[in-house]
């Protein structure tokens, strides 16, 4: 579809603009005309490649557990590779750390990166690691998950959502409320004058190429399938594990990590824009010495 709009698009751009009218009517028809032939015969088999990989990774979600976090027990359940039972691990036992490696080729320097958390089983290291984008999106992972764990983050809005296009009700995953947050929040910049009626134009253009509210109707199906998927997946013990439990019976911190973390507040307030990671690692230090 879009092989097929960008030469009408330009050919249409150069007819209002006076370049050379008929030769470029003549271009854009053959373009069109080689942009469609294209499509037909490549269009469907990229379609039925993409549904044949979609297929087969899902396919392994039926046997896949993940690492599962409770922070009212305050421990994290891994299931290693070939094991039959759950293993559940004290959270302030846990190590974690971020993989950067670097690789010189033809086309110049490579940078990948990565986060790794895992703990120490009798003598073998069971360790779960992830590539990242860049070195701060790994740390900001961690981050999350340490958050998470000690209750100063309790929701996903307050570490995500940039654009903020999710209600104080909506779902934290992406689907049809964000699609109509998005146009509200274009329309009110419309009327406050902070966005153009043309912008909007291109705005409605660019959904109606790309299908319109599909895409979010897609995403909410495969939200419910996997979440389906992974309650099927669980073992039984992992499931009551993951129960609540009343108040009085949470896990409570170590009195050494409320003495660290307070020492990492206190460092941070006295000194805002120093890096975070340079902050924990002399506490740490310290705590060694």
């Amino acid at each position: 579809m879009v092989l097929v709009l960008i030469p009408l698009f330009t050919g249409l751009l150069g007819i209002l603009f006076g370049y050379g009218n008929e030769a470029i009517w003549e271009s854009m028809v053959g373009v069109f005309e080689v942009a469609l032939e294209n499509e037909l015969i490549c269009g469907p088999l990229i379609l039925l490649i993409g549904i044949g990989v979609w297929h087969h990774h899902h396919k392994k979600r039926l046997s896949l557990i993940p690492t599962r976090f409770n922070r009212q027990r305050r421990e994290v359940c891994f299931m290693p590779e070939g094991a039959t039972e759950p293993v559940f691990v004290p959270w302030e036992s846990l190590s974690a750390w971020i993989i950067e490696a670097k690789g010189v080729t033809q086309f110049g320097v490579h940078r990948q990166y990565g986060m790794g958390i895992g703990f120490r089983h009798g003598e073998t290291l069971t360790s779960l690691e992830f590539q990242c984008a860049g070195l701060e999106l790994a740390i900001s992972h961690w981050e999350a998950i340490r958050g998470y764990m000690e209750y100063e983050v309790n929701d996903p809005k307050s570490i995500q959502d940039l654009q903020d296009l999710q209600g104080p009700d909506d779902p934290p995953h992406e689907g049809l409320h964000t699609f109509r947050n998005a146009r509200a929040r274009m329309h009110q910049q419309i009327r406050e004058g902070r966005r153009s009626r043309l912008s909007g134009f291109f705005w409605y253009l660019y959904h109606v190429m790309t299908l319109w509210t599909i895409p979010n109707r897609l995403v909410e199906w495969e939200v419910r399938r996997l979440e389906r998927i992974g309650k099927q997946a669980l073992p039984e013990v992992m499931r009551e594990w993951s129960e609540p439990l009343p108040e009085e019976q949470w896990s409570k911190p170590s009195e050494e990590l409320l003495r660290l973390s307070e020492q990492v507040r206190r460092m941070h307030k006295r000194q805002p824009h120093r890096p975070i990671t340079q902050i924990f690692a002399e506490v740490c230090r310290r705590a060694v010495d």
